[in-house]
Formats: C-alpha cells, structure tokens, sequence
C-alpha cells in the first residue's frame, strides 16, 4: 500500500487488502445462519458416533458438550470477533501486515494442508453413501479394500473438485438452505432409532421419563466403556475436545474473515447457533442413530460408516443427508485450501491450484482414515495453527498495554519476520512435545501452546525493535486508514442496494419449505413418542421414511426456486 499516499487513489488496491467497508457489514441474523449452516454437517455424523466408540458416559456427554461448546462459543465471542472488528480485516491481511509475506506464505501452507485433509474426510464420507447403494463392504480399515470403493471416491471427488474449480457460488448458495433441513435430519434421525434402543434396553419402545433416558443411554449409547471393555473418555475429556474442535478458527483467528464484518463484537455470540444445533444436539442425535443402527444390525457401533447409519436411520433420505452434507462441507474446504495455494502461486489461477490441490485431496480421500480419525486430526490441526492465533493476539491486544507498537514490522519495512516465525518453529515443538510427554490430555494442548507463542513473540518481537519509537509512522498509518473510509464512502454512494423479495410466488415457496419441514417433524415425532409396540414402531417408521423423502424434495426444490428468485431480483 506504498503507493496510496502518493495519488490518494485505492481503486488499483485489492478490496480484499483493505478494512471492509462499513456499508458492507451484517447484522446478527446473518452470523446466526452462517453458523449454523456450517455447524450442522457431515463431520457431525462422525465425531458423534465417535464419542460412543470412545466409550463418553451418559451425564458426561450431557455436561461436558454443554460447558465446552459454552467455551467455543466465548472463544469466538471474547477472542475473534474483537479483534476482526477492530481491524476489519482478514487474518490473511493481518499476519501480512504484522510478519511479512514469507509467514504468510507458510501460514497459507498449513491452511492447504488443513482444508485438503477435511476435505478428502468430507468426500470419504459422502462415498460411504453411495458405496451402500451398490452394496461395497464398509471401509473400516486405514487403508481402502475395495477397488470400487476407490473409484467411488475418485467419482464422487472429482465432482467436488469440479464444482469448487467453477460452480462454488452456486454451491455456497445451495449450502444456505441445507442447515434448516440438515438440523430437522438429524433430529428426526435419533426420534426414529430411539424406540429401538428403549425397546432393546427396557423392553418397551415408550419412555416413562428422564430417567428412562438416562438409563438407555449408560446402557446402549454412552456406556462409558469401549466396545473393547476399557474405560472411556471422561467428563474432563469431553468439554476438552469439544473446545478444541474449532479452535483453528477461534483461538486460531481464521474465523476473522467472518467476523470483519460484523457490526458489532457481540456477534461472536451468535457462533453458539452452530455450536448448539451443531456441536450439541446434533452430535447428540448421530450418537443415538449410530447405536440404534449397531442395535438393528446386531453389531458394534465401530463395525459401522456413516452410509451405515444414515440409511437405517432415514432410509433413502440417508442418502441424501450424507451426500449433500459431505458435499458441500468438502466443496466449502476445498475452495479455501485452493485459495491458499493461490496465494502462494501467485502467477497460477484460482482455477488450476484448486484443481492441482483437489488431486492430492482426491488421493487422501480414498484412505478412510482421514474420516474415521476426525477427533485427534482436528485437534492437531488447531494445535498446528493456534500459534499463529497466539502472535495476532499479542500484536493487537498486548502490545500497546506494555509499550509495544503494533504493525511494528511493517514500519521496518520487513518482509521475513524473525519472531513470528522462530515464535511459530518453536510452539510447534512445545505443543507436539507436550504431546509426546503426555504430560497433559492433547485436546487441552492448545491452550498453553497459545500461550506460550504469545509469551515468545513478545520478548522476541521487542528484541528486534517493537519497542522503538515510530511516531511518525503511525500517524501515516492513522492517515492512510481515513483515506481508506472517505474512498470507501465514496464507492457506497455507486453500490445498488440489496432487493428484499416480497412477492407472493416467493412468500407461497417459503411456506411450502417451512411446511415441508414441520411434516418431516411430525412423521419422527409419530415414530418417537406413539409407537407403543414394536409392530406399529416398523409401520410408523416405515412411514416416516417415505414421507420424509417426499418432503425432502420438495423442500430443497422450493427453497432453491425461492433463492434463485431472491438472486435474480439483485442480479
């Protein structure tokens, strides 16, 4: 940004570089739904019937989803969405500002690596749905042993790298309507394989109470065993990886790209739509469908994919559910890890590093260890970039409460920073030696590794000049940062403004997705609470099934006819 002072001019600048514009920010609804549509997915399937094969109690899953997701959600509320707020900008543009490209560039190597890995976790797990319909064995082992398993994968995979290559923002678009359908399918998911448990543990499909619950639960759900025997995870555990789950993007900052445009730093509470819906019932609900479909099938929950569970579940629906919800979940991951690549090939389009990137993921996909190893491989992944999170948070916050001058780095001109960089290097081995001592349980390793990034970078950072005076420089900064909101404001008064459909044809196609909605509930609220026999629970359930798929297609085709009429009236 040399150049701005020179001819006061910002349109040859990357919008993406500047503070977001204040007529650009969102109000609360859209954090909501953002959260909640990316919070309600595939790896839900996943991690809860994870926490079943790793032998999580009843009470403690119950508790320790409550209090963990609690702290997610005060992570995103109290850490991101401040600082995105007051810089207005992606961590991308931070890091640059404050480290210099060559961390940026390592920074964006790690988030390939990330967003590849979950993304080839998402696309085994759609294959596992379509590997069911042609009756392949499930892939239980690290390794695939089936060929046309594999050429599942590589079909279902290069649809996905063909859609982020080209079609992403139709994708993202579909992807909004699919969280109000996705949080009914996994509800309606558990209601119908309840009655199964009930019967299986207390002879009969109804429940009394609680109690009743509570009881089905330590017996047929969260036993607090392994299917081996051996003790499981307990309550401390539990809240620790529900915490850790998401912290490459709370106490990593990468959910700073959401947040700059948040009107307000309150808006981090609204992640707790994701969490709740997402992080709680719904790893609740594929806990319940993953043992009641091992109590259908006579065999453990570990012997079973997601393809398994989901079909038991919601019959052919579970298909649907499975293939769209790993869809758009590895399209969404894959589009950023080529972004990434991007950044770091600047000469190469977006177009051929995703595609170069999707190979690599494709490949990955077709091991089925990178899906049936969610828990431990998210948690290294925030360990790997919480540090970085670590440095941002000692630049912004830190600095000027001790002396320090922020942007520091870039008043020096630099563009390899040596305390970001040896800070990094060396929470690394602080976090993955912990790690390898034991010395505490790995899903809790991400916090004093974030501390102790925030503790070297500082003492380096002062080391190599951040506490000298750059007076000057900061009020070219204060200066540049006016120019950038009076050119802003200028370019708002050309902006077309947003279009709300209200005619009747849209207001008649939202009622029908509501109303389609409200009648999946109803046929699993018939399974869950009137099937008094097992006898009327296979006819209700039956039932459930057929009119749930009915009704998930014309969900999907109201709501997508209803959007695409809200795109075309500000088009």
């Amino acid at each position: 940004m040399a150049n701005i002072h020179r001819d006061n001019s910002f349109s040859n600048i990357n919008e993406e570089q500047m503070p977001v514009a204040k007529n650009k920010l969102h109000g609360w609804k859209h954090f909501a739904g953002l959260y909640a549509g990316e919070h309600v997915a595939a790896t839900e399937f996943v991690i809860g019937a994870t926490f079943v094969a790793l032998g999580a109690a009843t009470t403690d899953i119950l508790l320790g989803l409550l209090i963990g997701n609690l702290l997610a959600m005060c992570s995103w509320w109290l850490l991101t969405a401040p600082i995105a707020v007051e810089t207005r900008l992606s961590l991308y543009n931070y890091l640059n500002k404050i480290a210099g490209n060559s961390m940026t560039k390592l920074y964006n190597w790690a988030n390939v690596v990330i967003f590849s890995v979950i993304s080839a976790a998402m696309i085994t797990v759609s294959s596992t749905a379509v590997r069911f319909l042609f009756d392949i064995p499930a892939q239980l082992n690290w390794y695939p042993n089936s060929f046309w398993f594999v050429a599942i994968v590589l079909a279902v995979g290069s649809i996905v790298v063909f859609v982020a290559m080209y079609g992403f923002s139709t994708v993202a678009d579909f992807s909004k309507i699919c969280a109000p359908w996705l949080f009914v399918i996994f509800i309606a998911g558990s209601f119908t394989l309840f009655p199964a448990l009930s019967n299986h543990v207390l002879g009969t499909t109804t429940l009394s109470g609680w109690s009743d619950f509570i009881t089905i639960g330590d017996s047929s759900i969260w036993t607090g065993f392994t299917s081996d025997g051996e003790k499981g995870i307990g309550l401390f555990e539990v809240i620790g990886f529900a915490w850790a789950a998401n912290s490459i993007t709370h106490f990593g900052l990468i959910d700073m790209a959401i947040f700059r445009f948040a009107k307000r730093k309150s808006y981090g509470l609204f992640s707790g739509v994701g969490m709740f819906f997402g992080h709680y019932l719904a790893w609740i609900s594929a806990g319940i469908m993953g043992a009641g479909a091992a109590v259908l099938l006579k065999t453990t929950i570990t012997s079973l994919d997601p393809g398994d569970v989901a079909y038991h579940a919601l019959g052919l629906t579970g298909f649907v559910i499975i293939i769209i919800a790993g869809w758009t979940t590895a399209n969404a991951n894959l589009y950023r890890a080529g972004l990434a690549a991007q950044s770091i090939f600047v000469n190469q389009s977006r177009e051929k590093t995703t595609a170069i990137v999707g190979v690599v993921t494709v490949i990955i996909a077709c091991f089925p260890f990178v899906f049936s190893q969610m828990l431990p491989l998210l948690t290294y992944a925030g360990l790997l970039v919480v540090p970085v999170g670590g440095i941002v948070f000692a630049e912004h916050v830190l600095f000027p409460k001790i002396g320090l001058t922020r942007y520091w780095a870039k008043y020096q001109n630099i563009s390899r920073s040596v305390p970001a960089i040896a800070t990094w290097a060396l929470a690394l081995v602080f976090g993955f030696g912990l790690n390898i001592l034991d010395v505490m349980s790995f899903y809790y390793l991400f916090i004093p590794t974030w501390i102790f990034s925030i503790v070297v970078y500082t003492v380096l950072a002062k080391k190599y000049g951040a506490d000298k005076d750059y007076t000057k420089e900061v009020a070219a900064e204060n200066f540049e940062q006016k120019q950038i909101i009076v050119y802003q404001a200028e370019q708002a008064r050309n902006d077309t403004p947003f279009v709300e459909d209200t005619s009747t044809i849209s207001k008649i196609l939202n009622a029908v997705s509501t109303v389609s909605l409200l009648i999946i509930t109803a046929f699993a609220t018939q399974v869950m609470f009137f099937s008094s026999t097992m006898d009327i629970y296979d006819t209700n359930k039956v039932q459930f099934e057929y009119y749930c798929f009915i009704f998930t297609i014309v969900y999907f085709a109201s709501a997508y006819a209803s959007l695409k009429r809200q795109k075309a009236l500000n088009n």
